[in-house]
């Protein structure tokens, strides 16, 4: 199952009436999840994070760059390449650049061979400034313009810029949803999502399932009666006493680790 279709059965298995308590849903581009959402809790609004709108003009300027790298230089990006040196630098709000790093992206654009790298920043940096205005309606007004200046007439040297504008606007309502339900985030799931990733991966590699339940159990300090003795003596052995004395709750079978 994908996860576009268990997201929409969990939704579907919630009670009507917590469904019809969901006033906003925040996610992400994948639009499994708009999907999902429309057709579970109509009612609902969908608002697209800004988070994830802000990446999709960074991925493009990113693309943008290797694209200019290879083609002016004929490689991948090394040390000692200005565009290489910079990639950070160009991620970074214009309000927030040192005077080291707007010289270096002075120097950057200063040729012709890097416009197109400027072009992509320059639309990035005004996704950005649309967040960052204090007044709600007039951020919604140049996001709005944003998206409207390139859903039309972008030259086709600019292939990243092109991409980006038929994303946003395919998405153009959940992304100006923002601005009328200002705090709509789905941070906190992000949070939780990257924790069980980094569960997950730590327990790579084990094709005995019992421990690779206790090496991800070990990166919580909580143990089960089927946890491999070894791996108990570990996790009373490294888990730190604040640690181990948070996890207070029981989970079904799951107990705390006294040390």
């Amino acid at each position: 199952m994908c996860q576009s279709e268990a997201f929409k059965q969990w939704l579907a298995d919630r009670p009507h009436a917590w469904r019809d308590a969901v006033e906003v849903v925040a996610m992400d581009g994948f639009t499994g999840f708009k999907t999902a959402t429309t057709e579970e809790i109509p009612d609902a609004v969908t608002v697209m994070d800004p988070f994830h709108v802000v990446r999709l003009g960074g991925d493009a300027q990113d693309e943008c760059r290797r694209r200019v790298q290879q083609t002016t230089t004929g490689h991948r990006g090394r040390a000692g390449d200005p565009l290489y040196a910079a990639r950070r630098t160009l991620h970074t709000g214009i309000d927030l650049l040192t005077d080291t790093q707007q010289q270096r992206l002075e120097n950057l654009f200063r040729g012709d061979e890097h416009v197109a790298v400027e072009a992509t920043w320059a639309i990035y940096q005004r996704m950005i400034a649309a967040y960052r205005n204090p007044d709600r309606a007039t951020g919604r007004e140049l996001m709005a313009g944003l998206i409207t200046a390139l859903s039309h007439g972008v030259p086709t040297a600019l292939s990243e810029v092109i991409t980006l504008g038929r994303t946003l606007k395919r998405r153009a309502a959940d992304v100006l949803a923002y601005f009328d339900r200002p705090g709509s985030s789905d941070g906190p799931t992000e949070a939780v999502n990257g924790r069980l990733e980094h569960l997950r991966v730590s327990a790579l590699g084990f094709r005995n399932l019992t421990y690779y339940i206790a090496r991800a159990l070990l990166e919580t300090g909580i143990q089960t009666p089927t946890t491999p003795w070894i791996v108990k003596s570990r996790i009373r052995a490294t888990r730190p006493v604040s640690l181990v004395r948070a996890a207070t709750t029981r989970l079904g079978c799951f107990t705390r680790v006294d040390i």
